[in-house]
């Protein structure tokens, strides 16, 4: 079963999580969403994308922690390193991205959106935030970077070691998010602003925006082999087993 949906309408290109309610990130996910940008990069109908969930409770809790948690460390070092390389593969996507964030996004599913150029959150009950802290494990070293340049070095250092989930209010306040809307007006918003980035030129904005995304790419892809060891002896480590494994009992099911 695909945990993708996607279809491309009027220059914008609309990709779903789909992977049940929560939209947990494993394998699976990483190689669809992967291949997605893959074909949307390369195709020139295509002027931006906007990446949503198919539901809106969440738009990803992050890790599937039931599937991942049980894997020897090598396995599991092989879907992290994945799940970096596809962030770097969204954070520099060429053209205009946007998370429509139209339910809970959470830890690994917080990243991705981070790793957009724009984030529209819905209003209501919707939380956003890094909880990793919570789970004695650190947040990607792309992910830091990018939350110290959207909020602050300050901010971001509370963010992190706190732990906590933030209302739609307050992400804005922070700068995690862009733009506030109703949860039946999100998907709208981001379509609307991809079109208005659209009627410049895509070259310009290709250029412009790897200028912006360059020193942190770089950043990150050279400590990249280093950080990844770190995060994998954290996850190891007793005290975020017992964590994590102790969160397990708490994860809603897939469906």
């Amino acid at each position: 079963m695909e945990t993708i949906g996607h279809k491309q309408q009027d220059g914008v290109a609309l990709i779903q999580l789909n992977r049940g309610i929560i939209n947990a990130i494993n394998q699976q996910v990483l190689d669809e969403l992967g291949e997605a940008l893959k074909v949307f990069k390369d195709d020139p109908m295509v002027h931006g994308l906007v990446l949503t969930s198919s539901n809106d409770k969440f738009f990803s809790i992050g890790f599937d922690l039931p599937e991942l948690y049980p894997l020897p460390q090598q396995e599991f070092g092989v879907f992290y390193q994945a799940f970096n390389h596809l962030c770097l593969d969204l954070y520099t996507f060429p053209k205009p991205t946007i998370a429509a964030i139209t339910g809970h996004a959470t830890a690994g599913g917080c990243i991705l959106a981070l790793c957009t150029d724009y984030r529209f959150m819905a209003e209501g009950r919707t939380v956003m935030g890094l909880n990793e802290s919570k789970l004695e494990v650190p947040i990607t070293y792309l992910a830091d970077c990018l939350l110290n340049q959207l909020v602050g070095e300050d901010q971001a250092r509370q963010i992190v070691s706190s732990g906590e989930l933030y209302p739609p209010e307050d992400a804005l306040e922070m700068g995690m998010v862009d733009q506030l809307y109703s949860s039946e007006e999100v998907i709208s918003a981001t379509a609307r602003k991809i079109r208005d980035l659209g009627m410049h030129s895509l070259d310009a904005f290709g250029a412009d925006k790897r200028l912006r995304v360059h020193p942190i790419e770089s950043q990150v892809r050279s400590n990249l082999e280093k950080e990844i060891k770190l995060f994998l002896e954290r996850w190891y480590a007793p005290e975020a087993r017992q964590l994590l494994g102790n969160a397990l009992s708490k994860f809603t099911p897939k469906d």
